[in-house]
């Protein structure tokens, strides 16, 4: 098997082991600080993601990096290389359980652990209208947007394709985490690694990584998946619009001999024939050619 690309941390076997891994709680939480916008003095992980559990990767599963923050934030973050019909719905599935998962019984509603859920995007998830890389939502109301419900949940959603249309201000440690995340821009990637010590520490740690012969081969076989959705998606949507043509070919030709039948019923019905008559040599229904006739 071979992949020809570079692992990085878009990767999601790479991303979970370098954020998830044991000793390196310090690479999150300045990522989290960033994001955020919040002190973060204690972050517990959920669990460690070792090469054991990414094996699970093999078999279709789903290893999200967990963590709970200060006085009891749990923050989800997940990296989703390829946009899947139903993720905004899934993404409100798995706040609830978090939600139900970290409040025990007899727990006061006000008493209840806020829930951040983290979502990096490979692929644009709203209109390209939508100029802002970084989109933070709340529930709300309808017609009074600024007046949030409860904060009890927020969404991140962060997508990487519209991050590299902007020229990001470096000065910005989120930008700079963001640049080294999506590693599609060399001079930038440097430029954080200057201007951050904890990404240059993460540089290393990367590279480490990647250079784990099992986690290399769950690596790219994730990789290998990513790619097959990525054809068989753009597959489906090729033979879509081909039987779409062949529909509208044949719809058209439907509705071409429609027209046609109703054109000599006009005919007729000036020469004075019956409906009956008509409707026996055209094959139209007498409502059809009564309508005809009106």
């Amino acid at each position: 098997m071979e992949v020809n690309t570079k692992l990085n941390l878009k990767n999601d076997v790479i991303f979970q082991a370098f954020f998830a891994k044991k000793g390196n709680e310090i690479f999150l939480i300045d990522f989290l600080e960033a994001l955020l916008k919040i002190r973060i003095n204690k972050i517990e992980i959920k669990e460690e993601v070792t090469v054991e559990k990414l094996s699970k990767f093999e078999k279709g599963g789903r290893i999200d990096i967990q963590a709970t923050l200060n006085d009891g934030i749990i923050a989800n973050i997940e990296m989703q290389r390829t946009y899947q019909k139903g993720f905004e719905i899934r993404t409100v599935f798995y706040a609830s359980k978090e939600i139900a998962r970290g409040t025990k019984a007899g727990t006061k509603y006000e008493d209840m652990n806020k829930t951040i859920m983290i979502n990096i995007l490979g692929e644009n998830m709203f209109p390209e209208k939508f100029d802002e890389y970084i989109q933070k939502s709340a529930i709300v109301l309808e017609k009074h947007r600024e007046y949030i419900i409860t904060d009890i949940v927020e969404w991140y959603f962060i997508e990487l394709p519209k991050f590299r249309k902007h020229h990001p201000n470096m000065d910005e440690k989120i930008n700079q985490w963001l640049v080294f995340i999506d590693d599609e821009d060399k001079e930038l990637v440097n430029m954080a690694v200057e201007k951050n010590k904890v990404i240059k520490k993460a540089q290393d740690e990367v590279n480490n990584l990647t250079g784990d012969p099992e986690l290399q081969r769950l690596a790219e076989l994730q990789e290998k998946w990513a790619w097959d959705e990525q054809f068989f998606k753009m597959m489906a949507i090729k033979e879509g619009k081909k039987q779409g043509r062949k529909e509208g070919r044949k719809e058209g030709r439907k509705e071409g001999a429609i027209e046609s039948k109703k054109h000599i019923a006009k005919k007729l019905i000036r020469k004075g024939m019956s409906i009956e008559e008509i409707s026996d040599i055209t094959g139209l229904t007498k409502e059809e050619i009564e309508n005809l006739n009106d």
